[in-house]
């Protein structure tokens, strides 16, 4: 395991841990006060953490099941992006909805 690899599992741990707070926060949130807007906050905090972690976990696995360093980030960078993207357009909803 390389230097970088054990950077990049490092920190999508803290990732991790910093997005399931907020999501734990959010949600927390929505339960006392039910309001809907909290409860969207909350899945799209969950969404981007999740994508975060996920991408860090296909860069990760592309090193253990030896695909081309270059596939594995591709996928890697693909994976998180689409959920960051979805994640933050749930977030977006959260802060328009009444």
């Amino acid at each position: 395991m390389s230097h970088l690899t054990l950077a990049i599992a490092a920190t999508k741990t803290l990732t991790f841990v910093f997005g399931a707070v907020i999501t734990y926060l959010s949600w927390s949130a929505y339960r006392r006060t039910r309001a809907e807007a909290l409860r969207a906050l909350a899945v799209g905090f969950a969404v981007v953490t999740v994508g975060a972690v996920l991408g860090g976990a296909v860069d990760l696995a592309g090193d253990v099941i030896d695909i081309t360093g270059q596939t594995a980030v591709l996928y890697g960078v693909l994976v998180q992006s689409l959920l960051t993207m979805l994640g933050f357009g749930i977030i977006t909803y959260s802060l328009y909805r009444e």
